[in-house]
């Protein structure tokens, strides 16, 4: 599941898997798996997962807490996985900051200025509300010369595409090295693919009104007051019912960064009175360092996955799998030799 305004099909089943609207999501994919439900009876008792990325963190949440409440019984709901969500507004916008900071993207005047003069959640209020004050219109005009057009926020860390031509280039390239590298041009290869007539008859896609498909439009966007509601609660009341929590960061990402999420979710954890079961730890895909895992309880744990952006199972796919299959067990993820 992706964001209000950006593709499911484009920004997942093209680029890792899996244009959501925002207003009464959660009641409206639980009318969905009601009326699925009653086509297909035969699944109501088989084992439920909801998984999701970025403003996932409110509907899959929410929606896990509508069936949670149901009655009768809708669903079998086991587990719950969110990646890089937005659980709490500030924490998770403000927290951009440091990272961008502590990864060389930004000067220390303008950590500072973004410190103590203008936030990056008063400059998305702002902006949203149609028009920035001269002093938060300095300080992101600063933030997006230091950082340049040619850093993707999203993944700090990973190259960025500038022309179907550099990218088929590329692919050629990449094909003389053993090692299997992203492509970077993704998103304007699964744009030109999708406009493409006979696909969008392929695809039964309804037009009207349509000129062009796009990965992210503005016809369909996230509302301030949606945005600003906190979600971390709901996630301690899941684990209270017996839902397996997982939050996971790909830790290349600037937008909602680690920082932010692990400290919403140590703060959550020391609300519900959740004890550390497994401390801070390394975890390992081919006898490499995958990312860090802590857990809480018995249902919930915190993750980070290694060199992963914003969408982790775009960037690291193999991680991610380990990741979500460990879920689906119940099984811790696997440690280096040793420790617990």
């Amino acid at each position: 599941m992706a964001g209000p305004g950006c593709s499911s099909l484009g920004a997942g089943a093209f680029s890792e898997h899996g244009p959501f609207h925002p207003s009464g999501d959660a009641r409206d994919n639980f009318n969905f798996l009601h009326k699925w439900l009653a086509k297909f009876p035969e699944f109501r008792s088989t084992k439920f997962f909801i998984t999701g990325e970025s403003y996932a963190g409110h509907y899959v949440p929410q929606l896990a807490n509508l069936i949670i409440q149901s009655k009768p019984k809708l669903l079998n709901l086991t587990g719950i996985a969110i990646g890089n969500p937005l659980l709490e507004f500030n924490t998770d916008l403000n927290s951009g900051a440091e990272y961008l900071w502590s990864h060389g993207l930004i000067s220390d005047f303008t950590y500072n200025q973004l410190t103590f003069v203008c936030n990056f959640s008063q400059i998305r209020r702002q902006y949203d509300a149609g028009k920035l004050t001269p002093k938060c219109s300095r300080v992101d005009n600063q933030v997006s010369s230091e950082i340049s057009r040619f850093v993707d926020a999203y993944d700090v860390t990973l190259d960025v595409c500038f022309s179907s031509g550099v990218s088929l280039q590329s692919q050629s390239l990449y094909k003389l090295q053993d090692e299997p590298k992203i492509d970077v041009c993704i998103g304007d290869e699964t744009g030109v693919y999708l406009n493409r007539e006979e696909v969008q008859k392929a695809l039964h896609a309804q037009l009207i009104g349509v000129k062009e498909w796009s990965f992210c439009s503005d016809v369909v966007n996230y509302d301030m007051r949606n945005l600003e509601i906190p979600t971390n609660d709901i996630l301690g009341e899941l684990v209270k019912s017996g839902i397996r929590v997982l939050v996971y960061s790909g830790d290349q990402d600037s937008v909602i960064p680690l920082t932010g999420t692990r400290k919403v979710i140590n703060d959550l954890a020391n609300r519900f009175k959740l004890k550390t079961t497994r401390p801070y730890r390394p975890w390992i895909v081919r006898n490499q360092v995958a990312g860090w895992t802590q857990a809480y309880g018995e249902l919930l744990t915190y993750a980070t996955i290694r060199g992963a952006s914003h969408e982790a199972p775009f960037t690291q796919p193999e991680r991610s799998l380990l990741l979500f299959t460990s879920l689906l067990h119940g099984n811790p993820l696997p440690p280096i030799n040793g420790t617990k």
